[in-house]
């Protein structure tokens, strides 16, 4: 895969956004000039991911300074856009952070906080190289210690690639450094319901990166792993509370529950702006609730009957207690083993390689 594949992108005037919605038949960019049309594209899931649109709020303010010139606004109505853009989806901390990010530099106009964006994504690059690297390391040494020296088998579940980030990837991102090492056996790539991120966004970055993989339902993926099939999953976040408690694409506790009955390795990897110091625990985090023709219908054909309601939940929560390891650009904490993230990541030094068991 190019590494300048970007979902999120400046124009000079606007932002171009791969339109996720369409992919994987038709690879298409949207040009974005306007706030309204930006919230409605993070919510529609033009765009996603946690720090892609932590990417996209981020330049999101300098949307709404632009429209707010061209359309007279009053500060406060700039101010109101911008909130707008912050609350586009609850759930994704990565989103509030970018904006909060950027509106350090408001008063400074557009130009610093066209700088202040631009660095949030060249950031969010750079942290996940740096935690795929730092997780591959890792799961290698792991599953080492556990007498696996082959290529590795990996469960992954939505979609963790550089369509969900600034670039790279987060949870693809490992796998991407492993493939490229020559440990990587095959992907099992859950389909991740409703709305199949696995099978139309994870399944389309592994066949341009030439990675073997398989296309799962999300069913099977217990059943795949408890049969032995499986050395490890690796899942991205959208929260992560100080406790270790991870929000993530509904389905996600699941197979953290499956890792743990197998004894294998349940690794979460993201960057230190998806950890949210300020939420204690998993019980705090929001949980966006989608509208319910998204399992009621498919294709706009109704599946369900006339009577039936439709409870489609965005994120499910994974105790920090099931996490066997937390890999961010700093390195890895053994959560389940008691390394919290509210004990270490709160003092913004690095994780060494020495730390890393």
């Amino acid at each position: 895969m190019p590494q300048e594949l970007r979902a999120v992108d400046w124009t000079g005037s606007g932002l171009a956004l791969i339109d996720q919605t369409l992919l994987p038949h038709r690879h298409e960019t949207m040009t974005v000039h306007d706030v309204d049309t930006l919230v409605d594209a993070i919510q529609r899931l033009v765009v996603r991911g946690a720090p892609a649109i932590g990417a996209a709020g981020a330049y999101g303010v300098a949307l709404a300074i632009i429209e707010g010139e061209r359309e007279g606004w009053t500060e406060a109505e700039v101010h109101a856009a911008v909130a707008r853009v912050r609350e586009a989806r609850p759930t994704a901390v990565n989103l509030m952070a970018g904006v909060d990010r950027v509106m350090t530099r408001f008063a400074e106009g557009l130009d610093a906080v066209l700088e202040e964006a631009a660095a949030v994504q060249r950031e969010d690059v750079a942290a996940n190289r740096a935690m795929g690297a730092f997780g591959a390391d890792w799961l290698l040494a792991k599953l080492q210690q556990a007498g696996v020296e082959r290529p590795l088998r990996i469960l992954t579940h939505c979609n963790t690639g550089a369509l969900a980030t600034a670039g790279w990837g987060t949870a693809l991102g490992v796998i991407r450094e492993l493939h490229a090492r020559g440990r990587l056996e095959v992907v099992y790539a859950d389909e991740t319901r409703p709305l199949l991120q696995g099978s139309r966004l994870t399944a389309w970055e592994l066949v341009q990166e030439g990675i073997p993989h398989y296309v799962q339902a999300d069913g099977a993926a217990a059943g795949t792993i408890l049969r032995g099939e499986v050395d490890a999953a690796i899942v991205g976040a959208d929260r992560i509370a100080a406790n270790g408690d991870t929000a993530n694409k509904v389905g996600t506790v699941g197979v953290a529950l499956a890792c743990a009955d197998a004894g294998i390795p349940f690794l979460v990897a993201a960057p230190t702006t998806t950890v949210d110091l300020a939420t204690g625990t998993g019980d705090e985090i929001h949980i966006e609730l989608r509208g319910e023709a998204e399992v009621l219908e498919w294709a706009g054909v109704r599946t369900a009957p006339a009577e039936s309601r439709g409870h489609n939940p965005a994120f499910d929560v994974t105790p920090g207690r099931l996490v066997t390891g937390l890999v961010t650009e700093r390195g890895v904490l053994e959560v389940s083993a008691g390394e919290l993230p509210g004990d270490r990541l709160d003092m913004g030094r690095s994780v060494s390689s020495s730390e890393l068991r």
